[in-house]
Protein backbone atom coordinates (compact mmCIF):
# COMPACT_ATOMS: atom_id res chain seq x y z
CA UNK A 1 0.00 0.00 0.00
CA UNK A 2 0.97 3.57 -1.09
CA UNK A 3 -0.39 7.31 -1.17
CA UNK A 4 -0.01 8.20 -4.82
CA UNK A 5 -1.09 11.32 -6.25
CA UNK A 6 -4.55 10.92 -8.39
CA UNK A 7 -5.36 13.38 -11.67
CA UNK A 8 -8.93 14.25 -11.74
CA UNK A 9 -9.51 15.99 -14.91
CA UNK A 10 -12.70 17.26 -16.76
CA UNK A 11 -13.44 16.58 -20.19
CA UNK A 12 -16.05 17.57 -22.55
CA UNK A 13 -18.81 14.43 -22.82
CA UNK A 14 -18.18 14.07 -26.76
CA UNK A 15 -16.23 11.91 -29.15
CA UNK A 16 -12.66 11.92 -29.25
CA UNK A 17 -12.50 14.22 -25.70
CA UNK A 18 -10.77 10.66 -23.71
CA UNK A 19 -8.74 9.94 -27.11
CA UNK A 20 -6.82 13.35 -27.31
CA UNK A 21 -5.96 13.19 -23.59
CA UNK A 22 -4.94 9.80 -23.85
CA UNK A 23 -2.91 10.76 -27.27
CA UNK A 24 -0.78 13.98 -24.99
CA UNK A 25 0.12 11.23 -22.48
CA UNK A 26 1.25 8.53 -24.90
CA UNK A 27 3.57 11.12 -27.02
CA UNK A 28 5.10 12.24 -23.62
CA UNK A 29 5.58 8.52 -22.71
CA UNK A 30 3.78 8.88 -19.25
CA UNK A 31 1.60 5.29 -18.72
CA UNK A 32 -2.03 4.98 -17.41
CA UNK A 33 -1.95 2.90 -14.71
CA UNK A 34 -5.54 2.71 -13.32
CA UNK A 35 -8.49 4.89 -14.95
CA UNK A 36 -12.29 5.42 -14.18
CA UNK A 37 -14.91 7.52 -16.02
CA UNK A 38 -17.81 9.57 -14.43
CA UNK A 39 -20.05 10.80 -17.24
CA UNK A 40 -22.96 13.45 -16.60
CA UNK A 41 -25.01 14.91 -19.19
CA UNK A 42 -22.46 18.12 -20.54
CA UNK A 43 -18.76 16.89 -19.12
CA UNK A 44 -17.04 13.79 -17.82
CA UNK A 45 -14.41 13.07 -14.67
CA UNK A 46 -11.97 11.19 -15.64
CA UNK A 47 -9.40 9.87 -12.79
CA UNK A 48 -6.17 8.80 -13.76
CA UNK A 49 -3.27 7.52 -11.57
CA UNK A 50 -0.01 8.07 -13.90
CA UNK A 51 3.54 6.70 -14.06
CA UNK A 52 4.89 10.38 -14.18
CA UNK A 53 1.68 13.06 -12.27
CA UNK A 54 4.02 15.96 -12.43
CA UNK A 55 4.82 15.73 -15.91
CA UNK A 56 1.49 15.29 -17.21
CA UNK A 57 0.04 17.89 -15.11
CA UNK A 58 1.95 20.54 -16.50
CA UNK A 59 1.70 18.33 -19.95
CA UNK A 60 -2.76 18.45 -19.67
CA UNK A 61 -2.76 21.96 -18.01
CA UNK A 62 -0.49 23.48 -21.48
CA UNK A 63 -3.32 21.61 -23.40
CA UNK A 64 -6.08 23.49 -21.78
CA UNK A 65 -7.51 20.76 -19.67
CA UNK A 66 -8.40 21.63 -16.06
CA UNK A 67 -6.05 19.18 -13.75
CA UNK A 68 -7.12 18.66 -9.55
CA UNK A 69 -4.54 16.87 -7.90
CA UNK A 70 -5.17 14.14 -5.32
CA UNK A 71 -3.50 11.79 -2.78
CA UNK A 72 -5.37 8.09 -2.41
CA UNK A 73 -4.45 4.75 -1.65
CA UNK A 74 -2.84 2.54 -4.17
CA UNK A 75 -3.61 -0.96 -2.41
CA UNK A 76 -1.81 -4.27 -4.12
CA UNK A 77 -4.18 -6.82 -3.13
CA UNK A 78 -4.53 -10.98 -3.92
CA UNK A 79 -6.43 -11.21 -6.91
CA UNK A 80 -9.22 -13.61 -5.47
CA UNK A 81 -12.62 -13.20 -3.76
CA UNK A 82 -12.68 -11.70 -0.87
CA UNK A 83 -9.51 -9.43 -0.35
CA UNK A 84 -11.42 -6.50 -0.95
CA UNK A 85 -14.53 -7.06 1.17
CA UNK A 86 -11.51 -7.81 4.04
CA UNK A 87 -10.09 -4.32 2.90
CA UNK A 88 -13.34 -2.44 2.84
CA UNK A 89 -14.17 -4.02 6.41
CA UNK A 90 -11.03 -3.04 8.23
CA UNK A 91 -11.67 0.58 7.08
CA UNK A 92 -15.53 0.34 8.36
CA UNK A 93 -14.82 -1.15 11.36
CA UNK A 94 -12.40 2.06 12.33
CA UNK A 95 -15.20 4.64 10.93
CA UNK A 96 -12.97 5.14 7.80
CA UNK A 97 -15.25 5.50 4.70
CA UNK A 98 -14.56 5.14 0.85
CA UNK A 99 -15.78 7.84 -0.65
CA UNK A 100 -14.83 6.42 -4.02
CA UNK A 101 -12.68 3.24 -5.30
CA UNK A 102 -12.12 1.36 -8.17
CA UNK A 103 -9.58 -1.66 -9.23
CA UNK A 104 -7.42 -2.30 -12.10
CA UNK A 105 -6.43 -6.18 -12.62
CA UNK A 106 -3.89 -8.11 -14.96
CA UNK A 107 -5.33 -10.97 -15.50
CA UNK A 108 -1.95 -13.05 -15.86
CA UNK A 109 -0.68 -12.34 -12.77
CA UNK A 110 -2.06 -13.11 -8.78
CA UNK A 111 -2.43 -9.32 -7.81
CA UNK A 112 -4.62 -6.52 -8.42
CA UNK A 113 -4.30 -2.39 -7.42
CA UNK A 114 -7.09 -1.27 -5.80
CA UNK A 115 -7.30 3.23 -5.65
CA UNK A 116 -9.34 4.18 -2.58
CA UNK A 117 -10.26 7.72 -2.02
CA UNK A 118 -10.50 7.68 2.19
CA UNK A 119 -12.32 9.96 4.11
CA UNK A 120 -8.91 10.16 6.06
CA UNK A 121 -6.29 9.19 3.98
CA UNK A 122 -3.57 9.01 7.44
CA UNK A 123 -6.09 6.41 9.54
CA UNK A 124 -6.97 4.55 6.86
CA UNK A 125 -3.11 4.17 5.73
CA UNK A 126 -2.87 3.36 9.93
CA UNK A 127 -5.72 0.89 9.98
CA UNK A 128 -4.52 -0.72 6.70
CA UNK A 129 -0.77 -1.38 8.12
CA UNK A 130 -1.94 -2.38 11.32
Amino acid sequence: MKVVKQLAIFLANKPGTLAQVCRHLAGARINILAMTVADTVDHAVVRLVVSDPTKAIHLLGDAGVLVVESDVLAVTLRNRPGALAKVAQRLASAKVNIEYAYAAVAPTQGESMVIIRPSGLKKAMKVLRA
